[in-house]
């Protein structure tokens, strides 16, 4: 048992460790004012956003790139509250957008990828950039992206997301918890072992996707419209994907308002990973799964009487120690160190929730957005 708990946190250090290092390796993308050049359609699939739409939209027309240099393509997903009106209420209001709202045609067991499937047969350019209803997109967002492009050789971009949160605890905990998946996206790509990326903020060319044939082989997955995606082009345009390391590229995102919305939404993000095809992937999320339970199986054989508090101690200090060192990377990177006071308390909750999250990723389906779907 001692021998499996030091081989289990020795090899959870190297990484974390490895990932640190890797994630100052990748150089942060400096914005440059100039001519504009590319042509983008910026894809958004919504569900019941009424709410959230109002600052979204907000958000693209505040955007410092020439209106006729992109459009926004909306996709409806079969939304029973106000959500259309508010799109069309906007529109009326600022003409000099191009935007349009498509109704979306269910084939597969993913509705978001159905939605994207869609907008793509209906766009006009070539550059594609999804993002989610519940987002806030910078100012310098297409023109950053546009240096990229003008400076990279690149089929595909994956581009930072944080979250918007206060100073209340359990939103500090989801941006901390949304921090590390930010770290270790940023750390693969300093690594040159890219996978993971988040589609509320990521870009690619319409000829990729018909040229990978879409979202074809992973389409009874309900989500995964920007892993699997970028594990297409990592088999086979491994060259042409990078990371836009730049906060002018970044886009911001609503935490869940409840624990059960929480637990949901990362049952979800969990339910997929068994279908990765990145054996690096596979290893990085069976090592952090092997090294929370450890800390709980401890815990509880320590509670009992059957093994020493030092085996307790012991890895849980160490752990959270190399944890922080590598997320506030990415707290200082993101400028939300607000939620470092919460650091403690987060940690020592945090492998309950994780274990809980993949036990309940395998065991039972999930819900999201009003639906159901099978583990």
């Amino acid at each position: 048992m001692s021998v499996a708990i030091v081989l289990i946190g020795f090899c959870y250090a190297a990484l974390i460790l490895r990932f640190t290092r890797a994630f100052d390796a990748l150089s942060v993308f400096r914005f440059t004012q100039k001519p504009p050049k590319q042509k983008f359609s910026i894809i958004i699939p919504f569900r019941n956003e009424a709410h959230n739409l109002p600052s979204l939209l907000h958000s693209i027309s505040t955007l410092d790139y020439p209106k006729h240099q992109f459009e926004v393509v909306l996709v409806d997903d079969q939304s029973h509250d106000n959500s259309r009106a508010v799109i069309e209420n906007f529109a009326k209001n600022h003409q000099d957008l191009n935007l349009h709202i498509l109704n979306n045609k269910r084939f597969s067991n993913s509705p978001k990828k159905d939605a994207i499937s869609l907008a793509i047969k209906h766009i006009k350019y070539n550059w594609i950039i999804t993002t989610d209803a519940d987002c806030l997109l910078p100012e310098l967002w297409l023109q950053t992206y546009d240096n990229f492009i003008a400076l990279q050789d690149v089929e595909m971009i994956v581009a930072p997301v944080t979250y918007s949160a206060n100073g209340t605890w359990f939103e500090q905990f989801q941006l901390i918890d949304f921090l590390s998946l930010q770290s270790a996206t940023i750390a693969g790509f300093g690594l040159q072992k890219p996978f993971l990326c988040n589609g509320a903020n990521l870009c690619y060319k319409a000829s990729l996707f018909e040229a990978l044939s879409g979202f074809e082989g992973n389409n009874q997955i309900a989500s995964g419209d920007d892993i699997f995606l970028m594990e297409k082009v990592l088999q086979v345009y491994p060259d042409k994907l990078q990371y836009l390391k730049s906060l002018d590229a970044t886009v911001h995102t609503q935490t869940q308002d409840s624990l059960q919305a929480l637990i949901q939404q990362r049952v979800r993000w969990a339910a997929k990973s068994k279908h990765y095809t990145n054996e690096f992937a596979k290893w990085v999320g069976l090592l952090i799964l092997l090294m929370n339970a450890t800390l709980l199986l401890n815990f509880s054989l320590a509670i009992s009487n059957h093994l020493s508090w030092i085996y307790v101690i012991l890895p849980l200090g160490m752990k959270m120690l190399i944890d922080y060192r590598f997320i506030t990377k990415s707290v200082h990177f993101f400028n939300q160190t607000i939620c470092l006071k919460h650091y403690f308390t987060s940690s020592l909750l945090y492998p309950v929730f994780s274990v809980y999250v993949v036990f309940h990723s395998i065991v039972f389906s999930y819900k999201w957005k009003g639906r159901s779907f099978k583990k």
